[in-house]
């Protein structure tokens, strides 16, 4: 599936002679992730084209005259869906031509350098270890250097995945992003601009049956246990009475397996805790806690008059969703490096036979859209394993198509937008304008 790439803001910058040029800032799952001119990325299409050839996705083309704004709006939206459009062929996030370009763009527009570097990894459970990498090190790297220290299985290494996650107050923790993997883990926790913030190790994959795979490996049991210890312990999770008597005398037999065969009846485990946010349901202003995983999400409201209501969202009923931004983007030295500020995901979802937007107003928004897509490639592969000359039904913006999963085509059914009505201009040369990105 595609990428949360946008293109939100440009900046003029003068060159060495005397003439200007555009600066983009590229963002990935709200953050800033680099600010490139459109001769590098042109550059880099010309050398994706010689590995790849006419199965990339159009480049916008050279202008040699002057630019309107409104070309220059047009030109932007291009790129940004060029950017979003390259990253959904699985072949081309593999290949060296593509990462090598990425490593670069971010360590020159955060000014690190390539040099060995020691990172702490946050381990399930509270524990850690330090690894020695190099700045330049993707998350896919990284990710190899800490299974290999902790002694993970190698073919397991795509259940596990490394987060960007912050401690708040009182020890509480909160799953800021999930990494990608052609992302350089030093630099993203060197240029999140957020206190408290850590890389750290957790499974990645929303449906707890999944577990089953895991469990010829020793610490990848040990990891699970850790991490479900730890959700419970945190109240992520939330075992019943009787549960949790189970689960205590279990972990005093240290018996990890059994522990979570029993963990896994456990009301949201295996799933995605988000800090509380704010949504419209049943009316507006209502707090809300939200978990997403196990093909739903779960919702516990706090109406106002103080009394709380549990809502359930099913997966199979949710249509298409997208991530708006609703806040301002400039600061008086330039560009934030976080859209994480005014964030909302609203989803179209039957209820009683007709259809009906819920909007949930969170910091995390760009990390619940995350969830969503995984949950819905966990269905399909779980679907094409079963049957894998079968046809899905891929819900889209209005529509549905027909897909044999043999052939692996599918398409995600998610947008960006950027609410202009609340974007402030700032005096520098900066474009603005409505970001949409189809099928993101």
């Amino acid at each position: 599936m595609k990428m949360h790439f946008c293109i939100p803001v440009s900046q003029q910058r003068p060159d060495a002679l005397g003439g200007r040029y555009v600066l983009y800032s590229v963002y990935l799952d709200g953050f800033l992730f680099c600010r490139v001119r459109y001769s590098q990325l042109h550059r880099w299409n010309e050398q994706l084209q010689r590995v790849f050839g006419n199965w990339l996705p159009p480049f916008p083309p050279k202008h040699y005259l002057a630019m309107t704004v409104s070309m220059a709006n047009e030109r932007r939206e291009q790129l940004e869906q060029y950017l979003q459009n390259v990253t959904a062929d699985p072949n081309v996030l593999k290949s060296e031509v593509f990462i090598d370009f990425l490593k670069l763009v971010q360590l020159n527009t955060f000014n690190i350098t390539a040099k060995p570097a020691f990172l702490d990894i946050l381990l399930p459970g509270g524990g850690r270890i330090g690894v020695e990498i190099l700045t330049s090190d993707t998350t896919e790297r990284v990710l190899e250097v800490v299974s290999q220290r902790i002694g993970l299985c190698r073919e397991l290494l795509g259940y596990f995945g490394l987060f960007l996650i912050r401690f708040c107050e009182e020890g509480k923790l909160s799953v800021v992003k999930k990494l990608v993997d052609f992302e350089l883990p030093y630099v993203s926790l060197q240029s999140c601009d957020m206190d408290g913030c850590t890389v750290g190790l957790r499974k990645w994959y929303m449906d707890p049956c999944l577990d089953a795979k895991l469990m010829d490996c020793r610490v990848a049991v040990g990891l699970l246990y850790l991490q479900a210890k730890e959700d419970i312990d945190k109240e992520w999770a939330k075992p019943t009475q009787a549960q949790r008597q189970k689960l205590e005398a279990l972990q005093k037999e240290d018996n990890q397996t059994q522990f979570l065969e029993l963990a896994r009846e456990v009301r949201h485990y295996g799933c995605v805790q988000l800090d509380p946010c704010t949504c419209d349901y049943p009316e507006p202003g209502c707090r809300a806690v939200l978990c997403v995983g196990n093909n739903e999400i779960s919702c516990c409201v706090t109406l106002p008059d103080g009394q709380t209501r549990d809502v359930t969202f099913q997966l199979s009923r949710v249509k298409c969703w997208q991530v708006t931004f609703l806040g301002t983007l400039l600061e008086r030295d330039g560009p934030q490096r976080t859209l994480h500020q005014d964030l909302e995901l609203r989803f179209q979802y039957s209820e009683e036979s007709r259809w009906q937007w819920f909007v949930i107003y969170t910091k995390q928004a760009f990390l619940l859209s995350s969830c969503l897509k995984k949950m819905i490639l966990e269905k399909m592969d779980k679907l094409a394993a079963e049957n894998p000359e079968m046809q899905i039904e891929v819900p889209e913006q209005g529509k549905s198509k027909k897909y044999h999963i043999l052939q692996n085509q599918h398409k995600d059914y998610t947008s960006f937008l950027l609410r202009r009505s609340k974007v402030k201009i700032a005096e520098s040369d900066c474009v603005f304008r409505n970001i949409k990105e189809e099928d993101l």
